[in-house]
C-alpha cells in the first residue's frame, strides 16, 4: 500500500483535471493552519498544569520554530519524493503530536507537549506548507499567484475553523465549560479528548489530499498556454536554479529579507490583537471595546489575513511580483503610520487599517512561492521556498519582542492606551521600510547559477500520455 506513495504513482493520467489540485493542497493547509487557533484552550492548559504563561507559550514557540527547520531541511527531500509521500509524512507527523500532546495532558507531563505538539507537530507543519508549492506551480503555469494562494489561504483560514470547533469540542466533553465565558477553564481530560479528535480527524482530512494530489506528465501544459508570453515578463526566467546555488544569489536574500520584514510587521499585530484594539479606546481604566468585541476583532483580522492570501496574490500574476510587494510594503508603511496617528480616532478607522495590514501580511506568504519561481525556475523551488521560510520563523521571535518590548516600557497590561502603541508601529514603519529596499534590490538571476538546459524536466513512463489539451 506504501508503494502507491511513490513518485511515479501519482502522475496524472490523461484527462485528470488540474483543478482538482487545489483542494487537495487546501485539505492539508486548512488542517495544519489550526496552528494559529492555540489561543483558545491556552487558559484550560494554564490551569491543568498550573504553568505561567510563558511556559505554556513555549508549545507554540517549538512548533513555529520547527515550522521553520523542517520546511529548510526537508525541502530537498520533499522535492525528490514527491507531494504525495510528503503530504502522508505530514499527517502522521501532525496527528502524532496532537496524540503524544495528548499523553503528556492526561500524565500532567508538559514536557510531552513541547515534544508532541510542539516538536512533531511543527515537523508536520514544516513539511506540510511546502509540500503542495511546486506541484500547484507546475499545474499552472500560467497562473501561479492564483494557485499557490487557493492553497496557502487555508493556512491562514484554519484558525477559523478550528477556534469555534475546538470551542464546541470542548464544552461537549466538558459540559461545565462555558465558551462564551472568557474565564471558563475546561478540564483536563477534555483538553486530551479535545487534542485525540483532532489528531484523527486532522489525519483523514489531509488523506484526502494525499490520494488525490497528482503531477502533470511530461510535456504537459494548459491549453493556450504560451511559455514565451509568461518569459517576457520582468523577473521572469525559463531556466532552472537548483536550491543550493539559490542560496548564492543576491536575490535568495534580498527576498529573504523582503519575507523577514513582511511578516514580522504584520505578526505584531496579529499577536497582540486583542488587547490592541481595548487599549486604542480605553479612557482611564475602562476600554469602550469589550472582550467579546475583541475576540470578534481577533477573528475578522483572521478574515482579512486569509482574503488577503487569495486576492493579492491573484492579482500579482497580472501585476508582477515586484509591483505587490511594492503595494505590501510601502502601502504598509502608510498604514501603519496613519494607525500610530489616527487609529484611536474611531473604531471602523482603526479595524479597517488594521485589516487591511493583515490582508498584506497574509498576501505576502501567498506570493512568495510565485515570486520564487519566477527567479528560479521549477526546478527545486519547494526545496527553496523551504529555506526562504526560516524568514518567517526569525520574524516570529523578532515580531513579539518588538511590540512586547515597547509595551513593556510603558507600562502594565490594561492601564495602557494608543499613546504607548506609538512607539512600536512607528519602528515597524522602520522595519517595512527596509523590506521596501530589498524588494528593489531583487534583479534576474545570473546566468552563471542556472542548471544545464533540461534540468528538472520529468520523464514521462511509456504508456503516459500528455493530459487532453496540453500541447508539446
Amino acid at each position: 500500500m506504501l508503494s502507491a506513495l511513490d513518485h511515479k504513482h501519482t502522475i496524472a493520467p490523461p484527462g485528470y483535471s488540474r483543478w482538482l489540485i487545489p483542494p487537495a493542497a487546501l485539505s492539508v493547509h486548512l488542517c495544519i493552519g489550526q496552528a494559529y487557533a492555540t489561543s483558545v484552550y491556552k487558559n484550560s492548559l494554564l490551569a491543568h498544569f498550573s504553568a505561567s504563561q510563558t511556559a505554556i507559550g513555549v508549545i507554540f514557540s517549538i512548533a513555529i520554530v520547527m515550522l521553520g527547520l523542517s520546511a529548510a531541511f526537508g525541502g530537498t527531500w520533499v522535492e525528490n519524493n514527491g507531494p504525495r509521500k510528503a503530504m502522508f509524512v505530514s499527517a502522521c507527523f501532525w496527528a502524532s503530536g496532537f496524540l503524544v500532546g495528548a499523553v503528556g495532558i492526561a500524565t500532567k507531563q508538559l514536557w510531552l507537549v513541547y515534544v508532541g505538539y510542539g516538536f512533531l507537530g511543527g515537523i508536520g507543519l514544516g513539511i506540510g506548507y511546502i509540500s503542495p508549492v511546486s506541484t500547484l506551480i507546475k499545474w499552472f503555469p500560467d497562473r501561479p499567484g492564483l494557485a499557490t494562494g487557493l492553497a496557502i489561504m487555508g493556512f491562514g483560514g484554519g484558525a477559523l475553523v478550528a477556534s469555534p470547533l475546538s470551542r464546541q469540542l470542548l464544552s461537549f466533553y466538558d459540559p461545565a465549560y462555558n465558551p462564551a465565558d472568557a474565564k471558563s477553564v475546561a478540564s483536563g481530560s477534555a483538553l486530551v479528548w479535545l487534542f485525540v479528535t483532532l489528531g484523527i480527524g486532522y489525519f483523514l482530512i489531509m488523506m484526502f489530499g494525499v490520494f488525490n494530489v497528482r503531477v502533470p506528465a511530461a510535456g504537459w501544459r494548459p491549453a493556450g498556454f504560451e511559455p514565451a508570453a509568461v518569459a517576457a515578463k520582468p523577473l521572469v526566467t525559463t531556466a532552472n536554479v537548483s536550491a543550493s546555488n539559490a542560496l548564492r544569489t543576491r536575490s535568495f536574500w534580498m527576498l529573504w529579507i523582503v519575507l523577514f520584514c513582511n511578516v514580522t510587521a504584520g505578526i505584531g499585530i496579529l499577536e497582540q490583537a486583542s488587547p490592541m484594539i481595548q487599549d486604542f479606546f480605553r479612557d482611564g481604566r475602562v476600554s469602550s471595546v469589550t472582550v467579546a468585541a475583541a475576540g470578534g476583532f481577533v477573528g475578522l483580522l483572521s478574515l482579512f489575513n486569509m482574503t488577503g492570501r487569495f486576492v493579492w496574490s491573484s492579482t500579482s500574476d497580472f501585476t508582477g511580483r515586484k509591483p505587490i510587494y511594492v503595494l505590501y510594503l510601502g502601502g504598509g508603511m502608510v498604514l501603519y503610520t496613519l494607525l500610530a496617528s489616527v487609529g484611536h480616532l474611531a473604531t471602523a478607522l482603526f479595524v479597517l487599517l488594521a485589516g487591511v495590514i493583515l490582508s498584506f501580511y497574509g498576501g505576502g506568504f501567498a506570493t512568495v512561492p510565485a515570486y520564487l519561481r519566477d527567479l528560479f525556475g521549477t526546478y527545486q523551488v519547494g526545496a527553496i521556498h523551504g529555506r526562504l521560510l526560516t524568514a518567517w520563523s526569525a520574524a516570529g521571535v523578532a515580531g513579539p519582542l518588538i511590540i512586547n518590548g515597547f509595551l513593556d516600557a510603558q507600562g502594565k497590561p490594561g492601564t495602557l492606551t494608543w499613546t504607548a502603541y506609538q512607539p512600536a508601529l512607528y519602528t515597524m514603519v522602520g522595519v517595512l521600510a527596509v523590506g521596501f529596499v530589498a524588494n528593489l534590490l531583487i534583479r534576474p538571476v545570473p546566468e552563471r547559477f542556472h542548471e544545464p538546459a533540461g534540468t528538472g524536466e520529468p520523464v514521462e513512463p511509456v504508456g503516459v500520455a500528455a493530459e487532453e489539451g496540453s500541447t508539446r
